[in-house]
């Protein structure tokens, strides 16, 4: 299967080779048998990084984008997701997440690891976010113990946006399982599911050393693309405002010459004025560029 086939003779042996990865706590996960893996997420590569320490196959769902681009680039990186086993997982929420869920809980019931970031999404500036409670419905659902897992170092060596990762070393850290069969048939309990996802987030923030943030990740990243179209709006309008007053300086100025009836003057003070609006205008790009 092209999973094995990446992991152990393709991507996997590189990866190793140039990340290093150092790995803390690998017997808490189970040689055989059911279990999630919940981990923080920092970068595109943790769902590389956590499959590689691990001789057993790690399931996870990935973002339904991944399975709906187009062109060549996107039919290959569907056929690269599906390829390696990958779940679709709808993130607007509803019938489209909990069919999702189903589909991890037909990879638990096989006996299988399942990965899930319960984040739902990566954190935008490096720290841990409140968790999503689906984690938890599938914890109880399915009866298998859940196993905080702390990526570090991945959003160093490949930031949000960066297509090549620096060569680091990425470290890989797990928890001790948390058993929560104690909850068994209260999945329906929005309480109970909120208690058991905080206290995965609080092992994930011990683990990791991350500050934590009781926002939602995906929240937080619209809060800060409204508020850096907002500051782009503005640098545009102020940018319009001095080109605005700059032309009027200049239709000044050429009056003022023309009235003087020199055309030695009208020159100079024509210069001058281009020489003040093509520096107004430097001034508002600059102003922008630096808003942006």
């Amino acid at each position: 299967m092209l999973y094995w086939f990446f992991k152990s003779l393709a991507l996997g042996p590189l990866l190793k080779v140039l990340f290093r990865p150092w790995v803390e706590g690998s017997e808490h996960v189970p040689t055989r048998g059911a279990a999630i893996l919940a981990s923080n997420h920092l970068s595109f590569s943790d769902s590389f990084f956590l499959p590689l320490v691990l001789s057993r196959r790690i399931t996870f769902p990935a973002k339904m984008e991944y399975f709906t681009g187009r062109g060549v680039k996107g039919r290959l990186t569907a056929a690269f997701f599906r390829g390696v086993g990958q779940i679709p997982i709808d993130r607007t929420g509803g019938s489209a997440s909990a069919a999702a869920l189903r589909s991890g809980l037909e990879v638990l019931h096989r006996g299988e690891l399942f990965g899930i970031y319960p984040e739902g999404t990566r954190s935008p500036d490096g720290r841990l976010y409140r968790g999503k409670t689906g984690v938890a419905r599938l914890a109880i659902e399915a009866g298998v113990p859940v196993i905080p897992v702390a990526m570090i170092g991945t959003d160093k060596a490949q930031p949000t946006g960066k297509l090549i990762p620096k060569v680091m070393r990425i470290g890989v850290r797990f928890g001790e399982p948390i058993d929560f069969s104690r909850y068994a048939g209260m999945e329906g309990d929005r309480h109970v599911l909120r208690a058991m996802t905080d206290e995965i987030m609080y092992a994930l923030m011990e683990l990791s050393g991350q500050e934590y943030v009781d926002e939602y990740a995906a929240t937080r990243k619209q809060r800060m693309v409204e508020t850096a179209r907002a500051k782009a709006e503005e640098a545009r309008v102020r940018a319009r405002e001095l080109q605005d007053q700059t032309r009027v300086k200049a239709d000044e100025a050429l009056t003022r010459a023309k009235e003087l009836g020199d055309p030695a003057a009208l020159k100079e003070l024509g210069d001058q004025t281009l020489a003040r609006a093509e520096e107004a205008i430097a001034k508002a790009k600059d102003r922008r560029t630096h808003k942006d």
